[in-house]
């Protein structure tokens, strides 16, 4: 009987998942459920891949419905024990700066912020609910993608609003923290003594955003209150002027749900090209629009590392990671022209092959294209429950 740890990562999406064997962390398998209510596309890869080979999932789907299946064949597993299951869960507020284990009350406090994060966190709690259905007691942790940022100076933290407003909460979170923890943590064995220097993180996919490190600590990010702040994204605006929602609501007389679904649904890529929001579709395509929207994309990301590299006080080292950063080579040449100022030169070949290291031999910045892998840090602290019954220590929390 092997023991396992079971990690989900829902998104907008899609359901990341993965199976660890507890004692050393050693991977059992990594896939995605991809396409979830439309097509679904299953990718899975490591020793235990053929657990996942009996049965397609269900299409369309729900995440909730993609979760259910995937529990029900590592279930019917017969040399399996599964011992916990660790979440993404994107929002965790003023309250969780750190990996929590979660019960009836915990659950209630992360519903109530659903709206903060409305394209993830009902998927991340479906998956919850899913497994709570199919193992009731079976311990479950929740890893937060706010949870790293908890280091952000309070200035960071700031929105220039009325201090009763920033008192209830209405500050910087900023998101994808369990993404930049894993390349914190795996950067010393590509940066050497640089990675405690001055690093920009540029985590770009579906969803995408920027963080400064110091230490390989969040110093500044571009994802704030909400996850649709910051750079231009695969249908998400990113930050804009706020008039112009003002505008939506009152001149354009736009109903407050229909000015969302402009925002997280029909713009970045996808509005700016008229096309997709697919990197890869838009680099192939011949329309003019598409190469729009992937300039002003690039142009979007140049400007706000402009602001990561004043907060940081100068620049050591980038790192790309992420769907379109992992795999984009022509979206990285974009982004490293444009930061050509800041000492950065990036190696063409090297770059086109998605070399791990992409910079050039007289570049005064290194430049790295390192794998994200978000289900790593969910099931070091799934572990630590299950071991000792209790979690890793807390990040400071919001001061």
């Amino acid at each position: 009987m092997t023991s396992a740890i079971l990690v989900l990562n829902a998104g907008s999406s899609s359901l990341k998942f993965a199976l660890y064997e507890p004692s050393a962390l050693a991977p059992l398998c990594r896939g995605t459920i991809g396409g979830i209510g439309g097509v679904s596309d299953l990718k899975v890869t490591g020793p235990r891949e053929a657990l996942f080979s009996r049965r397609d999932p269900p299409a369309p789907a729900t995440h909730e419905e993609a979760a259910t299946w995937l529990l029900t064949l590592v279930g019917d597993a017969p040399d399996l024990d599964l011992v916990a299951v660790g979440h993404r869960v994107v929002h965790g507020g003023a309250r969780f700066g750190s990996p929590v284990a979660i019960d009836d009350a915990i659950l209630a406090d992360l519903r109530s912020l659903i709206p903060l994060a409305p394209g993830h966190q009902p998927h991340n709690l479906a998956a919850i609910d899913a497994v709570a259905r199919a193992w009731p007691g079976l311990p479950q942790v929740a890893c937060f993608d706010t949870a790293f940022h908890r280091t952000l100076p309070r200035l960071a933290q700031l929105y220039p609003l009325p201090r009763d407003l920033i008192d209830e909460g209405l500050v910087r979170y900023g998101f994808h923290g369990l993404s930049y923890e894993y390349i914190a943590g795996v950067l010393p064995d590509h940066a050497g003594g640089r990675a405690d220097g001055r690093v920009a993180v540029a985590h770009l996919g579906h969803g995408a955003s920027l963080c400064g490190l110091l230490n390989r600590q969040s110093i500044a990010t571009t994802m704030g209150f909400t996850a649709l702040d910051g750079i231009m994204m695969g249908t998400r605006s990113g930050a804009i002027d706020p008039g112009i929602i003002l505008h939506l609501l009152q001149a354009k007389g736009m109903a407050p749900h229909d000015v969302a679904d402009v925002l997280y649904a029909r713009s970045g890529l996808l509005g700016v090209s008229g096309i997709s929001d697919d990197v890869r579709v838009l680099e192939a395509s011949s329309d003019p629009c598409a190469a729009e929207a992937l300039d002003l994309f690039a142009y979007r990301v140049i400007r706000e590392f402009g602001s990561l590299v004043a907060a940081l006080g100068g620049l050591d080292v980038l790192v790309f990671t992420a769907g379109v950063g992992e795999h984009s080579a022509g979206m990285r040449d974009r982004i490293g022209r444009g930061l050509r100022w800041t000492g950065l030169i990036l190696d063409r070949e090297r770059n086109a092959r998605s070399e791990i290291r992409i910079s050039a031999a007289g570049s005064k910045v290194d430049a790295f294209v390192i794998p994200t892998n978000e289900e790593l840090p969910i099931a070091r602290a799934a572990r630590s429950h299950w071991l000792n019954g209790r979690l890793p220590p807390a990040y400071k929390s919001l001061s």
